[in-house]
């Protein structure tokens, strides 16, 4: 039980600090704060996952049991889609910035105070 507490409270503390920061003015703080939820949600999907110790991850012969794959690869394609809309939403910031002169959100300059 111990173990499921902590599992639930880091993903409700990556879900929480990835809120707070999305709602942040500065468009640095909105890419890390969507990163840090798409953490939360890999995290997530492993723990609803059932993951188990000492089960092979394929069928054998000698193994009864073995390892449900599909968590597994559900947060490898996870990833592999949070890295590509992490690197388009740096893009589209570093666009935004070089074309307003600022890093805000909604691109308004006297809102840096």
């Amino acid at each position: 039980m111990t173990l499921e507490f902590l599992v639930a409270s880091a993903i409700a503390i990556l879900v929480a600090g990835g809120i707070y920061l999305a709602l942040r003015g500065r468009t640095f703080q909105v890419v890390l704060g969507l990163t840090l939820l798409s953490y939360a949600i890999n995290l997530f999907l492993f723990a609803i996952g059932r993951l188990v110790v000492d089960r092979p991850p394929l069928w054998s012969a000698d193994a009864t049991e073995h390892a449900d794959p599909l968590p597994q690869a559900l947060v490898l394609t996870a990833i592999v889609i949070t890295f590509g809309m992490t690197a388009l939403t740096i893009i589209l910031s570093l666009r935004s910035y070089l074309e307003s002169g600022s890093d805000q959100v909604d691109g308004d300059r006297d809102d840096a105070a």
